[in-house]
């Protein structure tokens, strides 16, 4: 028998938590077995556990305990040592189940340790009494984890006891080296399979698109026998992230025009960035004509509040406002008012901003991170310097929301903007040392820029050399504060020092 190791204690992926209550109750009376849960008495009936964790399904958004209290009775109450667990089918499902919740819940190395501990601490659960979804749900697991090593060595145990040929597994396994961006195994295994599905070609384009292959997942694309609208949809997000929106837009008209196939909610959702890049308003209302024509304004707010936001990329505010208007009151989310907030900011109308957030407070609806750093960028771009502040002390005091780099950022951008630069300083020098960066000091140099600010200016950049020397654009920012009041000299050193510590420049270009 072939042990799979990792590279962990165990101590460290199996905290016996205490059972609560209500799980404890139902493990100890659930079933008319012993109560006791010494290796020495019978332990409860595997239907019985497998009935809890059926009962108690895992969830995404909160972490489920169950599957752990589950398998933490499984150990202590000596479980696994009892023929009873290895006879029964039951049992069998009972282990599939824990190791699919552990990866349902975002914790694919506690089901790798859960399985890893069960080959090597028992010789009753043998691999020919497992099945297609073990090894799936396993491959699974380690595709949503760091466990490279054990992943190869699950794709050994697979082939020496005889999965090599189930697809299943076998797609399971081409997800899993995608994800770990071995694209080179990934193509052996695609080639090694006797039998593929959509969603195996799927799997495969999806690793390429992840990995930046956008040409090669095409190529794979032509070569599918069964494209389904899901297949489509995958390349035109290759083709969005990789800054080719007219040929994600190619793709679309290719796909409804000529195939025939209709986009659901996640096509559209994938081709409004690459309209909202190419700022095609002709574009962004035939395909908003599209979405009314095939009824997903009805029932689909997601796609109200996208078409809201690439109204308002493509410059169209009061479409986007108009657009924001028709939603009924009752579907009008958070996502809703922070879309509309956020298209009024885009387009430097703060005090429409302002009033919007206000409209939305009155609704009832609680404003989160996003939508304070909408409202702030709206201040500082509409130079509402103290309704900014306002909202700043509101989300820290009154909401008692951490605000992160980017609302600090837009706080000193605001405050710079209105000449307030030793606010602004101040501000910067408040910002929480794990998150501050370079990045928030060059915004309040770009201020001292402007307003030509020496003092305040050469702290600022002693500040920035500490922390990075080797950008060119902040000597030259600095220097070009010196040039303005006069001080040529200090200009002179500061363009010498850009040559001496080899720092780099990034040339400024145009598109037109």
């Amino acid at each position: 028998m072939i042990h799979l190791k990792l590279r962990h204690p165990l101590s460290a992926y199996f905290p016996f938590i205490p059972i609560t209550t209500t799980i404890s109750h139902q493990i100890h009376h659930g079933f008319p077995y012993s109560k006791t849960s010494s290796y020495s008495s019978q332990p409860k009936h595997p239907q019985h556990l497998l009935s809890i964790l059926l009962k108690h399904p895992p969830s995404h958004r909160h972490h489920n305990k169950t599957t752990q209290q589950v398998h933490s009775y499984t150990i202590t109450s000596g479980l696994f040592h009892f023929p009873l667990f290895y006879t029964h089918l039951t049992s069998l499902l009972l282990f599939n189940n824990i190791i699919r919740s552990y990866f349902l819940v975002s914790l694919p190395q506690q089901a790798l340790y859960f399985f890893a501990y069960t080959q090597k601490s028992l010789t009753f659960l043998s691999y020919p009494l497992l099945d297609t979804f073990t090894f799936a749900f396993l491959c699974h697991a380690c595709a949503n984890s760091t466990c490279t090593h054990f992943g190869i060595q699950l794709h050994s145990l697979i082939f020496k006891v005889g999965f090599q040929f189930h697809v299943y597994v076998q797609t399971g396994l081409l997800q899993m080296y995608s994800n770990f961006g071995r694209l080179v195994e990934s193509f052996k295994v695609f080639e090694e399979m006797p039998e593929r599905n959509t969603v195996t070609w799927n799997v495969l384009i999806t690793g390429l698109v992840m990995w930046g292959e956008v040409e090669l997942a095409c190529s794979v694309f032509n070569q599918m026998p069964d494209r389904s609208v899901v297949s489509w949809t995958l390349v035109m997000d290759g083709y969005t992230r990789s800054n080719q929106p007219a040929k994600a837009l190619s793709l679309f008209r290719e796909m409804v025009v000529v195939h025939g196939i209709e986009p659901n909610e996640a096509t559209f959702l994938t081709i409004f960035p690459a309209v909202a890049n190419l700022g095609y308003v002709k574009i962004c209302q035939l395909v908003h004509g599209y979405v009314e024509k095939k009824g997903f304004n009805e029932f689909d707010t997601r796609l109200c509040n996208a078409l809201i936001d690439l109204y308002a990329k493509c410059g169209c505010i009061d479409s986007a406002i108009r657009f924001f208007n028709e939603i009924p009151e009752h579907r009008k989310n958070l996502v809703s008012w922070t879309s509309a907030i956020s298209s009024f900011a885009m387009n430097g109308m703060g005090r429409e901003a302002v009033e919007c957030f206000e409209m939305m407070e009155k609704a009832g609806l609680r404003p989160n991170c996003v939508t304070f750093l909408c409202v702030l960028n709206a201040c500082s771009h509409g130079g509402l310097v103290e309704e900014g502040l306002k909202f700043f002390n509101k989300m820290v005091n009154d909401i008692q929301l951490v605000p992160d780099i980017k609302h600090y950022g837009c706080l000193i951008d605001m405050l710079g903007r209105a000449g307030r630069l030793e606010e602004a300083e101040n501000v910067a020098l408040q910002v929480p040392l794990d998150i501050a960066n370079v990045v928030i000091w060059r915004t309040l140099l770009g201020a001292c820029s402007v307003h030509n600010n020496v003092e305040i200016g050469q702290r600022v950049t002693r500040k920035i050399l500490e922390m990075e020397k080797r950008h060119g654009g902040d000597y030259v920012l600095m220097s070009n504060i010196f040039v303005c009041v006069g001080r040529f000299n200090d200009a002179e050193r500061l363009r010498e020092m850009i040559d001496k510590r080899i720092a780099f420049k990034i040339p400024g270009y145009s598109s037109v």
